[in-house]
């Protein structure tokens, strides 16, 4: 059974090293927390998650497949390997969490009491 060794507040190392290069970076930072507030202005909460929780589902899912997509390929080869199996530790979710935390939760619901149109 493989178990998970917390670092510095985070999941593991592979977690809080993948977030802290996206939160080290300005510009991927505001790429990231433009996303997180785009992903939870469009998300409603249905039976079984609220709105928050599918949030950060639907984020964990764009984080996960984009940073795949940018995976560089680097064929059949034991760094291609490591670098496979350290990706594949990173908790996803917890960095979604961590940016959902963060987004403007309030804007939309003022918008809508103002009687303003909501743009997607």
């Amino acid at each position: 059974m493989a178990t998970h060794k917390e670092y510095n507040g985070w999941f593991n190392y592979e977690t809080w090293a993948v977030n802290l290069w996206m939160d080290n970076d300005e510009g991927s930072q505001s790429y990231w927390r433009e996303i997180a507030q785009e992903v939870y202005d469009r998300a409603e909460s249905d039976k079984t998650f609220s709105r928050d929780e599918r949030a950060t589902l639907d984020l964990e899912d764009r984080l996960k497949s984009e940073h795949e997509e940018q995976q560089p390929d680097l064929g059949c080869t034991l760094w291609a390997d490591l670098l496979s199996a350290a990706m594949s530790e990173v908790n996803w979710y917890e960095i979604a969490e961590h940016y959902i935390a963060d987004v403007d939760k309030e804007a939309e619901e003022e918008e809508e009491e103002n009687g303003e149109e909501v743009q997607s």
